[in-house]
């Protein structure tokens, strides 16, 4: 096999050789789909041999490319070339920590940033179940912004087999080649008189041939983190045998006796991660993390966090009633707190005039949700530091709740039932606005029902108005965002007038997230491209000056200034949360960006869930909620039963008329972008059906399972395509709009598509586009109001559909076409309806969050009975998206992973005093 310049692997199109190894080569190549440069490593053809083998390496691979962490290198794709697998990832930009090494020690404060990175990566890894079983300098790259990056998970594992060599055991040609710009090509064991490169940071268990877990990564950590200190490698020796001797047997040499700069504490910590025995070593890689974070951390600081922490256990919080233990000390606790949460909203301006928390001395403690809340999101630090708001579910409602950050308790607001994500404060903290009713409105915390300061506008991206962030100066100046504009009213209220994007909705970038800088004059703000394309922090003004780009962001930016002056822009990327430094007079970055936390929650919109206030105060969002999604089978008594596919960003589960397939939405981590996924649910095996730089979103079957419709957004439009759902042939375009549409359901005759059709006028509106003749689409429901998601009844005479004409959703029952009756279906509220197969059962999400089901009497008229709940979905972590089997005893839904499980806040005082070290 020969493969130069421009030869083309499958949609990767080679660029250059980067280097050669043992383990196969590796190039630049460029992403024809995406249009992006990766880093592409063919292995050698050998490995295709044993299918069994390969099959096993095609699974870790998967699993590796759902890691999603900051430390970990991206994988994007796993191939074949002429009978030889090959992997494609993320193309950095830097030099392994073997380069580094290679010039002996490292500062130790560097190994330590190093070391908390590297296990920060291992935990995450490790929580997803990869071992990485081959931790070493050549698998851990260096970029240039000081990120760390482990490389190569899962390919130590496809080497261990080779040969048919015992577990844990790599031989002589298993040098792993890193994926990277500049690979180095480890030396042979084989040469005599060589310290070998993978069997010198190899456990005890591995050179015994012992399975291999977790603690194994651990071992290797310690290995490594004691030659960044000392510059020389912890087990020395002049063959192979000498240096597996010296790993089973010796001791490594004393830190303190090369490097006087290294701390005891330190030294322990490599200590316990060269234990022999694995149960000696630390139990996991978040522990290690830590005790290194430790290190960095002032003796008053770990203090503080400990008193924190105290707190947070005596929460009222049901989620942290378990851990805790103390039942009757958290009872007694609770009854005290709900006897201070009976006073009266006016006794909150107690906690406006109240002292900041102490912010002289770095510290961290958590904020858990109150009672019975079953979602908690966006928190919002007032700018004087005392209070924390944030957006609550509580008993099937949205209120604001206030949390003073010198109380054990949070108190809903009234009068924001409602209230819409985002919210903000006012520069004095004695307001918060927020967006309810399709209005802005206004609420102040000392008493009184909230204000409305203006009506939101309506553009064409949104049938009703939806609010993207907010910010207040101090000169009464409010900005938000619109859709994919920026407005400004004044805070006493008025008309509001654009500030950013033009009368019709633009059709290459959209605008969001405003937040002024400390002088109110300048704003920054979030610009997201249109329909592909990565979004940007922009700079602007409020006298219209040409706005300038400043860097790259997956979140909208916020600017926090320093009491001695400059400051920092915090914003995220790759799913943590970074600062830079940033001159605020000179309005210039004036440094690189560093990791301030290493997960932060990020919506599909571009809010960021951190805030920060001006005494020094951070709180943020540590999950992931939308890489950590996973279909789940659940029963119709809410049990949930077994997992399909892997981990991320999904949506829209669809499942083929015969059950055997599931076609879903999955997000790109890295391009943001959306693509459909078909799975077949039997064996696992998943494939990828559109390949465009657009989104492609709202898979929809055909009655016989053979095509499958969608809503794509690649051409400036929205458009809907056709194609067989095995991925062979080409699309068909069906229909052409200017505004957003959408399809919902395929006619069990497979003559209609009814699609929804958001209409800047009518808001939502119903459509039928024909498939058969000339295929032109004709109005099914149009109505002063928002309908939405509609489905075909299996014998065509129905369609259920969501309303929300008495001002809330209902889910109704229309004939078929549009010429009949119509009936109400859903009592207290209801969307996202479905139908069994045969028709007489219909199922949709209540307004408190429980999936209902509707017994449908067969007939010549529509006749339903009364709703029963058959569960609820807050305990199960399940989104509203969903789909049911042909039976209507299964539901396919999607859920939150484990790491979303807590409903909890990080609140960091004093975050500056870490970023100044």
């Amino acid at each position: 096999m020969k493969i130069t310049a421009r030869t083309m692997l499958g949609a990767y199109e080679i660029i250059v050789l980067l280097g050669k190894g043992g383990m196969g080569e590796v190039y630049r190549a460029k992403d024809t789909r995406l249009n992006r440069e990766v880093a592409l490593k063919v292995l050698p053809p050998e490995f295709a041999q044993d299918t069994d083998r390969l099959r096993r390496f095609e699974q870790e691979a998967q699993a590796t490319s759902a890691l999603n962490h900051p430390n970990i290198l991206t994988v994007h794709d796993f191939g074949m070339h002429d009978n030889a697998p090959y992997i494609v990832a993320e193309l950095l930009e830097g030099e392994e920590l073997r380069a580094q090494l290679d010039n002996g020690a490292l500062p130790v404060r560097k190994a330590i940033e190093y070391a908390q990175q590297i296990a920060a990566g291992l935990a995450a890894a490790h929580e997803k179940g990869v071992v990485h079983r081959d931790l070493k300098p050549e698998n851990l790259f260096v970029t240039k912004d000081g990120r760390v990056k482990i490389l190569d998970f899962g390919l130590a594992k496809l080497t261990e087999r080779r040969g048919e060599k015992a577990k844990g055991r790599l031989g002589e040609d298993d040098a792993t080649l890193a994926l990277s710009p500049h690979p180095a090509v480890a030396p042979s064991l084989t040469i005599p008189g060589t310290v070998m490169g993978t069997v010198a940071y190899m456990s005890p268990e591995q050179v015994q041939g012992k399975d291999v877990d977790h603690r194994s990564d651990i071992f290797s950590f310690g290995i490594i983190l004691h030659e960044m200190l000392s510059g020389k490698r912890a087990f020395m020796g002049e063959s192979m045998a000498d240096v597996m001797s010296a790993i089973l047997k010796d001791d490594p040499p004393e830190l303190s006796e090369t490097n006087a700069k290294i701390s005891p504490q330190l030294e322990k910590i490599v200590r316990r991660c060269l234990e022999k025995k694995p149960e000696m070593r630390f139990h996991s890689a978040h522990d290690l993390g830590f005790a290194l974070s430790t290190l960095t951390t002032p003796s008053g600081a770990r203090l503080e966090t400990a008193t924190a922490l105290a707190v947070t256990e005596s929460l009222p919080a049901t989620s942290m009633i378990g851990p805790f233990g103390n039942v009757r000390l958290w009872m007694a606790v609770a009854a005290v707190m709900a006897l201070v949460a009976l006073a009266a909203l006016p006794f909150a301006v107690k906690y406006l005039r109240q002292s900041p928390p102490a912010a002289a001395v770095a510290g961290r403690f958590t904020i858990a949700a109150p009672e019975k809340v079953t979602v908690m999101f966006s928190p919002e630090l007032s700018p004087d530091g005392h209070n924390l708001v944030f957006a609550a579910a509580f008993e099937g409602k949205v209120n604001l709740w206030l949390r003073p950050l010198g109380s054990l308790t949070a108190q809903l607001l009234p009068g924001t039932e409602g209230a819409a994500n985002p919210h903000f404060w006012s520069p004095d903290s004695r307001s918060i606005c927020f967006p309810a009713d399709d209005k802005l409105k206004k609420l102040d915390l000392a008493g009184g029902a909230p204000q409305t300061i203006c009506t939101l506008p309506k553009n064409a991206q949104q049938g009703v108005p939806v609010m993207f962030g907010g910010t207040w100066n101090r000169e009464g100046v409010i900005l938000f965002g619109s859709g994919g504009r920026i407005y400004r009213v004044a805070a006493t209220g008025g008309e509001p007038t654009l500030v950013l994007g033009t009368d019709q909705p633009s059709r290459d970038a959209l605008y969001r997230w405003p937040a002024f800088l400390p002088d109110g004059r300048h704003f920054l703000y979030l610009r997201m491209p249109n329909p592909q394309g990565a979004s940007e922090i922009y700079l602007a003004a409020l006298d219209g000056q040409a706005p300038t780009r400043l860097l790259a962001s997956d979140s909208h930016a916020l600017c926090a200034a320093a009491s001695s002056g400059g400051g920092y822009l915090l914003f995220a990327r790759a799913g943590a949360l970074l600062a830079q430094p940033f001159d605020g007079g000179n309005l210039k970055l004036t440094g690189e960006p560093f990791v301030v936390a290493d997960k932060v929650r990020v919506t599909l919109s571009g809010r960021g869930y951190f805030s920060v206030s001006d005494n020094g105060s951070l709180v943020y969002d540590p999950t992931s909620l939308f890489n950590n999604e996973q279909l789940t089978w659940i029963d119709r008594a809410g049990k949930a039963l077994e997992p399909v596919g892997t981990p991320g960003a999904i949506q829209s589960p669809r499942l083929s008329p015969d059950g055997k397939r599931v076609a879903v939405v999955r997000r790109d981590a890295q391009t943001g972008t959306y693509d459909i996924y078909v799975t077949d649910l039997a064996r696992g095996a998943s494939s990828r059906l559109t390949f465009d730089p657009g989104n492609d979103t709202n898979p929809v079957w055909s009655p016989d399972g053979s095509r499958i419709a969608w809503v794509s957004t690649r051409d400036a439009g929205f458009q809907i395509y056709q194609m067989l759902a095995s991925g062979v042939g080409q699309e068909e375009l069906l229909l052409k709009s200017d505004v957003p549409i959408r399809p919902d359901s395929w006619s069990a005759d497979g003559r209609f598509i009814l699609y929804g059709r958001l209409d800047p006028k009518m808001r939502g509106d119903l459509w039928v586009l024909p498939l058969e003749g000339e295929r032109q689409p004709f109005l099914f429901l149009q109505t002063p109001f928002a309908e939405q998601t509609p489905r075909f009844s299996p014998n065509g005479r129905w369609v259920a559909y969501t309303s929300n004409d008495q001002g809330r959703d209902e889910v109704y029952v229309q004939t078929f076409p549009a010429a009949g009756g119509k009936w109400q279906v859903s009592i207290n509220g209801g969307l996202l309806p479905h139908w069994r197969s045969d028709g007489k059962e219909l199922f949709y999400l209540s307004g408190d969050n429980k999936l209902m089901a509707v017994e449908v009497k067969p007939g010549s008229s529509f006749e339903a009975g009364v709703p029963k709940a058959l569960f609820d979905l807050a305990p199960l972590r399940a989104a509203s998206v969903y789909a049911v089997t042909a039976d209507g005893q299964r539901f396919l839904f999607v859920t939150q992973g484990e790491a979303t499980a807590n409903l909890q806040f990080t609140v960091v005082t004093n975050w500056m005093a870490e970023a100044k070290k």
